[in-house]
Formats: structure tokens, C-alpha cells, sequence
């Protein structure tokens, strides 16, 4: 184990770490006397900031001559295997975009979602945190999805950022994501998974059981209420 050092705040019982990641892990683990506080995770890509139409803006300006595929025509989570579909080079093509050095801090924000977060922080007994899974490809992703939340949601919002490439590990009362199907090594999260309306996922059926979340203007707050009853 690493060693690190940590400051005691007398007559508070709490410990300040030096570690970024370690006062996530301290911010996780907090809860009210009442234990009614709402945990929520929210996905970054295609949920608060616009992956797919900065995805297309930046594909077209590099592949000019190359053949796309429109929002509206957008199937599958995966924009990858969609373009690989439509020519064979088009896979690695496309992956080739979001690899590149200022991808992601490039990209815009979704409509009403940067607002959405700051009012959903402010509120009594909820705990927002935002649960982004980086690429692979690690030279520029990690730092510009910390970048991004520090430029749109300030930097106290940094102790709030989860980066993991399996969201099933993490404990929250609910995850805010786009993608349909969310799985990893835990069967049975702990969270409520609401799917974020994107345009790959329009057509996708849900079961009776399940919640969509349209868009931000759509009324996030009435099912934060419902999962806290």
C-alpha cells in the first residue's frame, strides 16, 4: 500500500487527503445520520457533453471525401462498428477521431446539462458525481474528460469525477447514461439504471420497468424524488 499523508480536522472527524482519488473515496463513503442520501452518477459522453455531434464535425473535416453517417441515422451504441459496417477502413477511421489530442475537451455541452448538475448538486441530501468510462487509448482521454469538467462545472467539481472502465463497481442510487446495456463483473449494481435519450439510442425498446430521461429540459427532478420515496 502506498504511503500518504493526511491532516486530522479536530473535533470534526474527518480526514483531508492529499490524494484526489482517495477524497473520492472518502466522498462516497459519507452519508447522512438519517441515511437518506441520494448517490448520483452521471455518465459524461453523449449525457453532458455532445460525443456524437463532435464526433461527426471532426470526422467530416478530416475525412472529407469519405462517406458518413447522419445523426438521425445513428444505430448502436458503438459509432465504430456503425461506420465499420458502412466500408470496411471505416472502423479504424472513425476510432482514429476520438484518439486524437483535443477531442474531448473540444466537445460541446448537451443543452441544459452543465445547469442541470450545478442545480442537482445544490440540492438537500444528494450527492452528485460524474462516472465517465475513459478509452484505452490513454495519452489524451483521462486529462481532457478532467479538463472538460473543470472548463463547464469549475474545479471544486474535479473531487467529483469517477473515471472506471467497469460502472457496475461503483456504489449510487441511480446512473444517468446513454448507454442501453451497462455490464461488468458486478450482476446486480447498486444503482437505477435511466437511460439518457441519445440518437443511437432512440429506436431502442425498454421494458416496463425501466426509465428514459429525454433530454435535460425532460423532469430529472421527479425521478430523483421518486427513487428517493
Amino acid at each position: 500500500m502506498l504511503p500518504f499523508s493526511t491532516t486530522r480536522l479536530l473535533g470534526r472527524g474527518k480526514t483531508l487527503l492529499c490524494d484526489p482519488f482517495k477524497r473520492i473515496c472518502v466522498n462516497m463513503s459519507s452519508s447522512s445520520a438519517s441515511g437518506k442520501r441520494l448517490r448520483v452518477l452521471i455518465d459524461m459522453d453523449g449525457v453532458l457533453a455532445d460525443f456524437e455531434g463532435g464526433f461527426l464535425k471532426k470526422y467530416r473535416a478530416r475525412y472529407p471525401d469519405e462517406p458518413y453517417i447522419t445523426l438521425e441515422d445513428r444505430r448502436g451504441f458503438w459509432v465504430s462498428k456503425q461506420y465499420g459496417q458502412l466500408k470496411s477502413d471505416l472502423c479504424e477511421k472513425a476510432i482514429s477521431i476520438w484518439r486524437s489530442k483535443d477531442f474531448f475537451i473540444d466537445l460541446e455541452p448537451l443543452p441544459g446539462g452543465v445547469e442541470a448538475v450545478k442545480e442537482m448538486a445544490k440540492m438537500d441530501d444528494t450527492d452528485v458525481f460524474i462516472c465517465t468510462s475513459p478509452i484505452k487509448y490513454y495519452k489524451h482521454c483521462p486529462y481532457e474528460k478532467y479538463a472538460w469538467v473543470e472548463k463547464h462545472l469549475g474545479h471544486d467539481f474535479l473531487d467529483q469525477v469517477i473515471l472506471t472502465r467497469d460502472k457496475t463497481l461503483i456504489s449510487g442510487d441511480i446512473l444517468i447514461d446513454d448507454k442501453p446495456d451497462i455490464l461488468g463483473v458486478e450482476p446486480k449494481p447498486t444503482w437505477e439504471h435511466i437511460l439518457f435519450t441519445a440518437c443511437h439510442n432512440k429506436h431502442v425498446s425498454l421494458s416496463p420497468s425501466q426509465k428514459r430521461l429525454m433530454s435535460w429540459s425532460d423532469d430529472w427532478k421527479a425521478m430523483l424524488d421518486s427513487k428517493r420515496q
